[in-house]
């Protein structure tokens, strides 16, 4: 799909752009820019700025300045207006779903140069597929830091009671219905209220789509026409419409805003489909032990295993003021010695494989996250600039057809003209 002039999105914004402050006397500011607001000063946030003073003590001179943004959205447009201003940070986090606008537009620089001179860093101890999400021909504009498969989530606890074996790796989309039919049985009181917990949200229930065969973009990211309203497509669409209203598996989208609760987290549903960030939840719930969490990959209609994975990575502003000083703490904030503390939050899977399987030893549950990596595949906005407007219209499509509004095909075809149309594609 053809870019949107970086200029074009900023320009409008330009005047509202604040200078900076000067760096202090004496002292090398190196800023970087984080997506996410203000957070509690706990014990692991004081642990995570007590290695940033050990970085700034092992580097004479130098303050590492983080800056905060707020909201998906906000942050891609702050560092793009501050790119067009001037007043880009050293550094920013780079989330995978937003990756094509930053790299596609010359805003980042190529790592390549300062990995191939520094013989303490190899690409070697990272997940190849992960590291693949800012690749582009022979340059590479991050190195990750952690990152997420989607996964199905059950519950043993409700599958013993209602006798129903846990699913196996190879499943497909029968396998899926016979199962969480099977451990719905509110009635008896023996299994679960509903045997699925879906969300319209399309970075989730696109693999549904990949899993059938289909997808919602040309495999060069051209056009929606032909792949989006392909019959694979339409058959994941109706597959997921029929979870709700055919068989009766998944409550519908009122239904879960009426209760207030996730209810896979309230130990009412059976299964649900997130990322590792959904442990957090599980740990924190009421309803629930991790011990009776169960993990399992994508059912599959083609006999191949397919999932989405979400990342952050850490990535160096092209015209960064101190790009060598930016370098070290990107491989600081990317070192074994670095994410062996920050991935004690759980919140996602660590990029670099001897962390990952660290945390792995003893533990099911992260290894079988590690077994479903191979199969993981970048969202499209890893490479498809713009690609959030198609994000943001895949739910109004959703929710029609789960409404029966319309058919699949009808919505979806209704979808391929507004993207196509979005991008003006010819």
């Amino acid at each position: 799909m053809r870019p949107r002039p970086l200029t074009a999105l900023c320009l409008a914004l330009l005047a509202g752009c604040a200078s900076l402050p000067g760096d202090a006397p004496g002292k090398t500011i190196l800023r970087i820019a984080t997506w996410g607001g203000a957070s509690e000063e706990d014990e692991f946030t004081r642990t995570i700025k007590r290695l940033w003073r050990d970085f700034e003590a092992e580097n004479p001179g130098v303050e590492i300045r983080e800056e905060k943004i707020p909201g998906s959205q906000e942050y891609v447009a702050k560092m793009l207006l501050s790119n067009v201003a001037g007043t880009e940070p050293d550094i920013m986090s780079l989330d995978a779903s937003s990756a094509a606008v930053f790299i596609n537009n010359n805003v980042l620089a190529d790592l390549t140069p300062y990995i191939e001179q520094d013989p303490e860093f190899s690409l070697e101890d990272y997940w190849p597929n992960v590291v693949g999400i800012a690749r582009r021909g022979s340059s590479l504009y991050a190195i990750p830091g952690d990152f997420t498969p989607m996964v199905v989530y059950y519950n043993k606890r409700l599958f013993d009671r209602a006798g129903v074996p846990y699913p196996k790796d190879d499943w497909t989309f029968d396998d899926f219905v016979r199962t969480a039919r099977a451990v719905q049985t509110p009635q008896s009181g023996k299994g679960a209220k509903w045997g699925f917990k879906f969300d319209n949200w399309m970075p989730g229930w696109i693999i549904w789509v990949w899993a059938a065969g289909g997808d919602v973009l040309s495999p060069d990211g051209s056009k929606a026409a032909g792949y989006l309203d392909s019959p694979r497509t339409v058959a994941a669409v109706k597959f997921i419409s029929d979870l709700v209203n055919r068989y009766g598996v998944a409550p519908s989208l009122s239904q879960v805003a009426a209760g207030g609760v996730n209810p896979f987290l309230n130990g009412d549903a059976a299964m649900e489909v997130a990322g590792h960030w959904e442990m957090v939840g599980i740990k924190n719930s009421t309803k629930l032990k991790v011990e009776d969490i169960g993990i399992a990959p994508w059912p599959s209609e083609t006999g191949r295993k397919v999932t989405v994975m979400y990342e952050v990575g850490f990535a160096m502003s092209r015209r960064a003021k101190n790009p060598d000083l930016a370098w070290k703490l990107i491989k600081f904030l990317t070192s074994r010695r670095y994410q062996s503390v920050y991935q004690q939050t759980g919140i996602a899977v660590a990029a670099r494989k001897d962390v990952a399987r660290e945390r792995a030893k003893g533990n099911q549950l992260e290894q079988k996250f590690l077994e479903i990596v191979p199969s993981a595949r970048p969202p499209w906005g890893a490479s498809v600039e713009g690609y959030d407007f198609v994000e943001t219209e895949g739910p109004k499509m959703m929710n029609r057809v789960l409404n029966r509004e319309v058919t699949p095909e009808q919505a979806l075809r209704e979808m391929v003209r507004r993207v196509d149309g979005y991008f003006k594609i010819k």
